[in-house]
């Protein structure tokens, strides 16, 4: 997967499209991203025991095929590519082809 932890990305589709955020965590088994304010839904928590009932909003992880990274150079969205710099493999951006 190409997008990691603390990457900038920008949502491309869905309720949310067109805002950036922080990866706050990747979950690369299931191809999905929890983004820092993206993807809100409020679940309706019953009572237990003592404990009134009430309403939890949190994030869900979005599909990592609904974001794109973020270009530090441009601050525009970019796809991502892959070079060898001093034998390590690095990240690129494809746009202005600075290291991520």
């Amino acid at each position: 997967m190409k997008i990691h932890t603390d990457d900038q990305v920008i949502v491309i589709a869905g309720k949310d499209k067109g805002k950036t955020a922080k990866v706050t965590r990747a979950f690369p088994t299931e191809k999905k991203v929890l983004l820092e304010g993206i993807n809100m839904v409020t679940r309706h928590m019953k009572r237990q025991g003592s404990t009134p009932g009430q309403k939890v909003v949190f994030e869900k992880p979005i599909d990592v095929s609904n974001v794109m990274l973020i270009d530090p150079k441009t601050s525009k969205p970019t796809r991502v590519g892959y070079k060898i710099e001093n034998g390590k493999k690095v990240r690129i951006a494809k746009k202005s082809g600075t290291v991520i």
